[in-house]
């Protein structure tokens, strides 16, 4: 095949009046060549002939296979084995839905920014990292709510994704921005969700999430099942806060991980350039997003109260939310009623108060008051709370002994005052 100028040259030649012939000796190719370029009047790209495969008449069927099996080729060659009797490879199968790859590919990826009216949607989900907190990794549970208007984010730290670290945060939110929306959009997490359908994109959300909803008097709203992009502020949020707030930072202690935090709302999220908007979220927050907020109304915390009842395990521990209380040796066995508010785990017997701790956020720790032990051999007298890690077999935790040094005697004074060896 000639090259295009190849081609523009033999017409020129021939407009001269010179032969096929000698325009072939020119231009070093056959005569046919030149008389078939003359005959075309110009250069043409080569075209190969139609081909047509095993499938082309079943090109509709695949089509719409392809698209119901989400992309599974394997699945469709099996069907169109067991629909039309058509046996062909996998590879064959691939090569003929190739083009509809691409469209399936672009569908899924294809969004349409929706934005909301100042006060109408909260945007919520939780992101995972590891942070250097007193020189070791700690892996940190960091919840985002994003207000959909204004773009203004508040960001909290917990060491779990329990339903109560989802509730606490929601709450946290609340009280940040001043009020709430009208309605939450959430991910699928099973501590929200209990079943959300596909097909027809009904969601049955966790009875005590819906009564926190109500309390609140707050909607709930899911996001479509694998589309993250359906709350894309609060995805592109979540990442805005690991890389910007987190990444590169040591912390001395998780305290000093949510203070940082809190400053770094302040000086940096809220008073940056937001790349959609461009303005500062706080600005256009106070500007049109505070006044249609629903105020708090001075409502207290749904989770203020919890009351329940435990039983003191032979470690004078009683168990809650992983963690372990000690409470007094003597009530071993006994059922105690347990209360927890503002961070405080108060144990109750017989209506009276017998141990109060601070709540721990972490898990499977164990607090330890010492007087608590009083009376038991070992037990050092001090009166403060600590807290004991666990070992890594993952067998209770103890505490470390502190024999008195009148125990701590040879054992030949005690085989001598029993008259012998053992």
């Amino acid at each position: 095949m000639q090259a295009p100028e190849d081609v523009e040259a033999m017409l020129k030649l021939a407009s001269l009046g010179w032969g096929a012939k000698r325009i072939a000796n020119e231009l070093g190719c056959s005569r046919n060549t030149v008389r078939r370029y003359l005959r075309q009047g110009g250069w043409q790209p080569y075209e190969s002939p139609p081909r047509v495969g095993r499938l082309t008449e079943h090109a509709e069927w695949l089509a719409g296979q392809f698209r119901q099996h989400r992309g599974n080729c394997d699945v469709v060659r099996k069907e169109l084995l067991r629909v039309h009797g058509v046996a062909v490879s996998l590879r064959t199968v691939e090569r003929a839905v190739a083009h509809l790859r691409r469209e399936l590919l672009a569908q899924s990826v294809a969004t349409v920014r929706y934005e909301t009216p100042p006060g109408r949607q909260l945007q919520i989900d939780f992101g995972t990292v590891r942070v250097p907190v007193a020189d070791e990794p700690l892996k940190v549970h960091l919840f985002v709510a994003t207000l959909g208007y204004s773009r203004r984010t508040f960001v909290a730290m917990f060491l779990h994704e329990r339903q109560s670290a989802w509730l606490q945060g929601l709450e946290g939110a609340f009280r940040h921005f001043g009020g709430t929306t009208q309605e939450v959009l959430v991910d699928n997490a099973r501590a929200l969700v209990n079943e959300h359908d596909m097909q027809t994109r009904e969601v049955r959300f966790n009875d005590r999430f819906h009564a926190f909803c109500r309390y609140w008097k707050v909607t709930p709203r899911a996001c479509a099942p694998y589309r993250a992009q359906t709350k894309g502020k609060d995805e592109r949020g979540v990442g805005y806060v690991k890389r910007n707030a987190i990444a590169g930072h040591r912390f001395a202690s998780t305290e000093h991980l949510q203070a940082h935090l809190a400053r770094w709302m302040r000086e940096v999220a809220d008073l940056r350039v937001h790349g959609t908007t461009a303005e500062p979220p706080a600005q256009r927050f106070e500007r049109d997003e505070r006044q249609a907020l629903a105020p708090l109304a001075a409502r207290a915390p749904f989770l203020q109260v919890r009351e329940l009842t435990r039983r003191v395990h032979s470690d004078a521990c009683i168990e809650l939310d992983t963690n372990r209380y000690s409470v007094p040796w003597k009530l071993i066995g006994e059922s105690v009623t347990v209360v927890v508010s503002e961070r405080q785990v108060r144990v109750l017997y017989a209506g009276q108060e017998i141990a109060c701790h601070a709540q721990n956020a972490g898990r499977r720790t164990t607090v330890i008051e010492r007087t608590h032990l009083a009376g038991i051999v070992g037990a050092n007298l001090v009166g403060v709370s600590w807290l004991v890690r666990p070992p890594a077999d993952g067998s209770p935790a103890t505490l470390p002994p502190a024999m008195p040094a009148e125990l701590l005697r040879p054992l030949a004074e005690y085989e001598s005052a029993l008259g012998g060896r053992w």
